[in-house]
């Protein structure tokens, strides 16, 4: 086949000999031509992923400005700089600014996660071209070249491999899996998921053990990380439901707020007879009372304050929105591995011909205790000693400590076998010294085991084996058991290999053979038979303590679990019921959603709690069905296999010690401490958040009714207007940079936690909060006539008048933030009463300034304002007593009928 007829994106390169690899490449273990190589490249573009396309900055930032919201906003601004308040107006200004900035700045995220990706591609890989060894950029690697691999080396293409000596690679970014992969060179079915894949190395993974000769068959955008780099760049940024329903509201209210001036003025001249100027001044002053001007800075600021809390917790956010949208989280998918696992093996049960001891203990930490069955300490036992030694060794790994951390230099199978020789009591570096070392047979995936040989103590040789069990099993005759040798007993040993794969354990066999003292080195030949079997290793990366606390928490909080890997069906099963996922854990492997339609996806995603062997399109899919029932979706993930599910869930998690720069870069939120119960501590802070940004709702939205209702009674009735437009504004000025901000330090209330999470379409003014605003606004207008009609029965001038309803006003506010900081449960309580220190504060300022509204000289001259008796200051906070008793006693009600 000619070179210009393949599509090498196109072929299952894994189900093909390596001969018929080079063959349909038109290459040869001698490599391409310089000529050839160059026209290749010329065809198929460098290898590095390409620049998604970028929209121009400008274009950009102005799209910032093109939403409901900031029309909102700027109509706030002109109402308030037509009314001469031009420092507010301005305020208002700089607030539209800043979000245009912030979002500007945000949506950069995408590029960042195709820029971070395109930095794993190596820098430069040796290939072989016209027979001769040439390190090249990677960049013009092309598909039939011939690259050499080896150890330490990161994989610079898609490469099938027609030549495997001892060769794994660490394809956790990718797969999700735990430990390397084992590559060989023998075709596997075209139908293997990508982490069966055997021949294949995958460009941007690491080669940890081994070497190895491979030819490229994908370059660039055709490799796997390159089709998920593309899959990253075709996912659409969500709107957060908070701005969505903000959105919505903003445009709604807005045009209300039009139409209900716009009619206002038509009847204030036609009907009242009121002059054009005089009638516009009225429409201002309902205009100043209906924008809430001051709302949209105060919910971002709660937002900040939600930030800086999560950050404190170990959570670090980097898009605001996703603050509140982690409260409203009805479903988190997570990774396992790293995620809710510790990402570090552990030897879990060693089995002899006598007993089965469980170790305890995770990690690398070389701290647990051995117990039996019944979970006492176990009788000593030369055969599980035995057992012990030859992992420890027959073994390359070391562990090192590093500020009480301990990890592997090395396989991490190895490193968790030396892990549990020291739980035992041994010393490695003793031990290797005293069982000094002559000779091995490294680990080739071929053989499928590692053998080594030894001078004793005692001055014998001896010789150990470790590898995959049958393949163990299969070079013995005997089995250690008494402190003798007795015939081998396969079934008892599969058995027991069954046990420990049904438990999701990857298991180790390990034998050993006494040989004379003339024996220097070892072949394959003096290992293949006569050995006798000491026992099997089973081993797994284990849950985290603290995510089996938080998954708890999440279902007692009504948020669902899906555990969705690249890990085997058993492993990621025994993890599951470990963590207590579900009550009873449904597995499904990835492979059974290829071709499923997505409506039984949408069924099958509610069903299943566990996804095993998922590859990227899988976990993007499992998102999509989750979101269209509606859910609201949190993704954990560390690997760019996780990246373009992180990307497209409401709120994207990345791990940030072990987590990949595409996956931190595609998330919106970056756990420092890469632990799962930050998640938990997170959507706690966004359940506060949220419930804050409805008790500024709920607090401003009523002030700003009740202006309103006032100027409109006033021009129905044709009586004089309660409080002029400026009035208004200090109204809304003094209380919003004071009682509206506390409300944003509000801590949780007591069950914030034990709440399902609020539905994705749930509107942000509740049935409650509708009921509420007209309430509460109805209740001041009326305290305001009221006291108003009270004034003028005490002698009052107008300006008087005015002055007794603007202190109304305020002193009701106060009151009512005492009643609105708890909307589940009754304010009249001793916690209620005594309020938070900024509660408190901006009491004490909110005093100080109506003090000066109403009695300092400047003041009058600039509201028109005049003093007023005490006696008349003590029937306005009577008002403000009336008023909390009356919405205490309503709160009670609508709870009771669950309004």
């Amino acid at each position: 086949m000619k070179p210009a007829e393949i599509a090498p994106d196109e072929v299952a390169w894994h189900a093909r000999s390596g001969e018929e690899t080079c063959s349909a490449l038109a290459t040869s273990l001698d490599g391409l031509g310089h000529d050839e190589a160059a026209r290749r490249l010329e065809r198929f573009g460098p290898n590095e992923l390409p620049p998604a396309a970028r929209t121009h900055p400008v274009l950009r930032f102005l799209a910032q400005f093109n939403n409901a919201l900031i029309y909102f906003l700027l109509s706030a601004a002109v109402a308030a700089i037509a009314l001469g308040h031009v420092i507010d107006g301005v305020v208002i200004v700089v607030v539209v600014l800043v979000n245009a900035v912030v979002g500007f700045i945000q949506e950069g995220k995408a590029e960042r996660a195709l820029d971070a990706i395109r930095d794993m591609i190596a820098p430069h890989a040796v290939v072989v071209r016209e027979g001769e060894r040439h390190t090249l950029d990677t960049r013009e690697i092309v598909p039939g070249d011939i690259v050499v691999i080896e150890a330490g080396d990161k994989v610079p293409a898609d490469l099938r491999l027609v030549r495997a000596r001892g060769l794994s690679a660490d394809e956790a970014i990718l797969t999700g899996e735990s430990v390397p992969a084992e590559k060989t060179e023998g075709p596997v079915a075209p139908d293997a998921v990508l982490g069966d894949r055997a021949p294949i190395l995958h460009s941007g993974t690491l080669v940890t053990t081994g070497q190895g000769i491979g030819v490229a068959v994908a370059t660039g955008p055709r490799t796997e990380i390159g089709r998920i780099s593309g899959m990253i760049g075709a996912v659409q940024t969500l709107t957060t439901p908070l701005l969505r329903q903000i959105n919505a509201f903003g445009t709604r209210f807005t045009w209300l707020a039009i139409a209900t001036a716009a009619l206002l003025f038509v009847f204030a001249t036609l009907i009242r007879g009121y002059a054009p100027l005089d009638a516009l001044m009225v429409v201002v002053a309902l205009a100043v009372g209906v924008v809430p001007e001051g709302l949209p800075a105060v919910i971002t600021i709660t937002l900040a304050i939600g930030v800086r809390r999560m950050a404190a917790r170990n959570a670090v956010v980097r898009r605001l929105p996703a603050v509140e949208t982690l409260g409203a989280t009805s479903v988190i998918c997570s990774d396992k591995t790293g995620t809710l696992t510790r990402n570090e093996m552990t030897v879990r049960h060693l089995v002899t011909a006598a007993s089965v001891t469980a170790i305890s203990g995770t990690g690398y930490a070389p701290e647990g205790e051995f117990s039996g069955p019944d979970g006492t300490e176990p009788a000593p036992e030369a055969e599980r000693e035995a057992l012990i030694r030859a992992g420890l060794l027959c073994n390359d790994a070391l562990l090192v400590e590093h500020e009480g951390h301990w990890a592997v230099l090395g396989d991490p199978m190895e490193g968790a076998l030396v892990a549990a020789a020291a739980k035992a009591g041994l010393h490695p570096e003793t031990e290797r010294t005293s069982w000094n070392r002559l000779d091995e047979i490294p680990f080739d995936a071929q053989h499928r085991f590692m053998a080594t040989l030894h001078d004793d103590p005692q001055g014998e040789r001896r010789i150990f084996v470790k590898g995959a069990p049958e393949r163990v099993l299969a070079m013995c005759g005997t089995q250690a058991a008494g402190g003798t040798a007795l015939p081998l007993d396969p079934g008892y040993w599969q058995e027991c290999i069954d046990a420990c794969a049904a438990g999701g354990e990857r298991v180790l066999g390990f034998a050993g053979m006494a040989v004379g003292p003339g024996v220097e080195r070892l072949d394959f030949d003096m290992v293949e038979g006569g050995l006798t079997f000491l026992g099997l290793a089973g081993f797994i990366d284990p849950p985290r303590d603290e995510a089996i606390a938080a998954v708890a928490e999440c279902r007692s909080a009504g948020i669902a679990i899906k555990m969705i890997t690249g890990d085997h069906k058993g492993t990621a099963a025994a993890i599951a019921r470990q963590l207590d996922i579900a009550d009873d854990p449904k597995v499904l492997e990835g492979a059974a959603l290829d071709g499923m339609p997505d409506e039984t996806l949408r069924r099958v995603v509610e069903e299943v709690s566990v996804f095993a062997r998922a590859t990227p399109e899988h976990k993007l899919r499992i998102v999509n069905a989750l979101q269209a029932n509606g859910h609201i979706v949190a993704m954990t993930g560390d690997g760019v296999n996780d990246a373009p599910a992180v990307k497209q869930a409401d709120v994207g998690v990345a791990m940030g010690r072990k987590g990949t720069e595409a996956a931190k870069e595609a998330a919106q939120m970056v756990l420092l401490d890469d632990n799962f119960a930050s998640i938990v501590a997170a959507v706690h802070e966004g359940r506060t958040v949220y419930d804050n940004i409805r008790k500024v709702i709920g607090w401003t939205l009523p002030s700003n009714g009740g202006e309103v209702l006032c100027v409109i009674l006033a021009i129905i009735l044709g009586v004089t207007l309660p409080m002029t437009p400026v009035q208004i504004l200090w109204i809304n000025m003094i209380l919003t940079v004071t009682l509206g901000l506390v409300l944003a330090f509000e801590p949780p209330e007591p069950d914030v936690m034990n709440r399902p999470p609020r539905p994705r379409d749930a509107p942000i003014l509740s049935r409650f909060l509708v009921w509420r605003i007209g309430f509460v606004s109805v209740l001041f207008m009326l305290g305001v006539f009221g006291v108003f009609a009270y004034a003028g029965m005490r002698g009052y001038g107008i300006e008087g008048a005015r002055t007794m309803v603007v202190n109304t006003l305020v002193v009701m506010e106060i009151f009512y933030l005492f009643n609105v900081r708890y909307l589940h449960r009754s304010s009249f309580s001793l916690i209620g009463a005594m309020g938070t220190p900024a509660v408190l504060g901006a009491i004490a300022v909110v005093v100080a300034a109506q003090v000066l509204f109403t009695y300092a000289p400047f003041m009058h001259d600039l509201f028109d304002s005049a003093p007023i008796g005490l006696a008349d200051g003590l029937v306005i906070v009577v008002v403000g007593v009336a008023l909390m008793a009356i919405l205490e006693i309503e709160k009670t009600l609508t709870r009771r009928f669950a309004l």
